[in-house]
Order: C-alpha cells, then sequence, then structure tokens
C-alpha cells in the first residue's frame, strides 16, 4: 500500500474570511507555487470585529478551496484558534517534522508583538509576509521581529487593502462588490451579505 509522503514545509494562512475574496483566491494559488504544502482555515482575530459567525466563514472558505480544487491547498478548519500559538501546537501535532510557515498580510506586522506568547511563538516558525496595500512594510517592524526570534521573509504576492470590509460595506450587491467575490461563492455571499445588517445563517 502507497503512503502519502510528509510535507517538508507547510505553510499556513489563517484569515478572517469576511468574507473570502478574490484576493484569497490569488494569495492561496500563489502559496501553491511555492510551498508543499499550503493550509488554510477561517478564524476569529480577537483584535478585530467580523461580520459573521465563524462557521459561515469557514464554509465559504471551504467552498473557495474545494473550488480551487489544487493538490497542495487544504481547507483544516481544525487548525483554526484565536490564539497563533495555539493553532502552531496544532499544526505541529499534524506535522510534527515539518518546517512551519506563518503567512501574514503586513497589516499585521505591528500586532504580532502583542499576540499572545508572541515571544514563543516567534522562535519556532517562519514568517511570510504578504505585503497589504495600504499598509507599506516598516523595516523597523520586521527588524523588531528579527529581534524576538523571527526568521522573516517577504513575498512577491500581493493582499488587496479592503477587499472583504469593502464587500460588507456595499452589501455584496453592486457591481463593485461583486467584482471582488470569487465566482464560486458569489451567490453564497450575495445571500449573506446582500445587506448592510449582520448576516443570516442560511
Amino acid at each position: 500500500m502507497s503512503t502519502t509522503p510528509a510535507p517538508t514545509c507547510v505553510a499556513l494562512f489563517g484569515t478572517s474570511a469576511d468574507p473570502p475574496t478574490v484576493g484569497h483566491l490569488g494569495v492561496l494559488e500563489g502559496l501553491a507555487t511555492r510551498y508543499p504544502e499550503v493550509a488554510t482555515w477561517a478564524s476569529d482575530n480577537p483584535l478585530k470585529q467580523h461580520g459573521a459567525p465563524l462557521d459561515l466563514r469557514a464554509r465559504l472558505l471551504e467552498k473557495l478551496v474545494n473550488t480551487l480544487a489544487h493538490p497542495r491547498v487544504h481547507w483544516i478548519q481544525e487548525l483554526s484558534s484565536p490564539w497563533t500559538i495555539e493553532t502552531l501546537a496544532r499544526a505541529r501535532r499534524r506535522w510534527p517534522q515539518a518546517e512551519l510557515v506563518l503567512v501574514i498580510g503586513s497589516d499585521l506586522l505591528e500586532q504580532i508583538p502583542r499576540w499572545r506568547a508572541a515571544d514563543q511563538l516567534l522562535p519556532q516558525v517562519r514568517l511570510a509576509v504578504i505585503p497589504r496595500r495600504g499598509w507599506p512594510l516598516k523595516e523597523d517592524a520586521l527588524e523588531s521581529l528579527r529581534r524576538q526570534g523571527a526568521r522573516v521573509e517577504v513575498l512577491p504576492l500581493a493582499l488587496e487593502a479592503s477587499a472583504s470590509s469593502r464587500i460588507r460595506e456595499l452589501g455584496a450587491t453592486g457591481p463593485e462588490a461583486i467584482a471582488l467575490i470569487p465566482a464560486a461563492i458569489r451567490p453564497v455571499v450575495r445571500r449573506l451579505y446582500g445587506s448592510r445588517e449582520a448576516p443570516e445563517s442560511p
């Protein structure tokens, strides 16, 4: 019986996915060209307010990953935790021999020192930063993370400045918002985020 070899490196991309956008899709496709395995999940960020419950956002992200159907990209909701240190522990149990790469947008750089157990987390993981429009990379923030033990790399990918929040603001019905929503999840997102009120369960 053949077995699938354990990956040597896993990129970890947690996201609010509130809702998932074409930007998320582009990031997953880009990560898949750089890493042997990519794991993604929807998460609650304790420093953010979210427009939809976690289970709805997780299901949208799952559908996006299933539609992408890339053999290297996997939706693994079990990794989700408000605390990255806990997500990292779960990932380490799942891939005990792999190098773990934590993928973040540049908007989170200055938050990281305030994360729970950041001084323990940073030496354990490679940090891959995706520039996000509106949040330029600050060398002092990168250097601060390196002093805390982080191994930091900047990826040649890009995240939109506020695509998810723009969809929530516009209500997912106008042409600008629709253009930000991947076609595979557009009907569901339009139903859930069709008004500016909080989305209801489908």
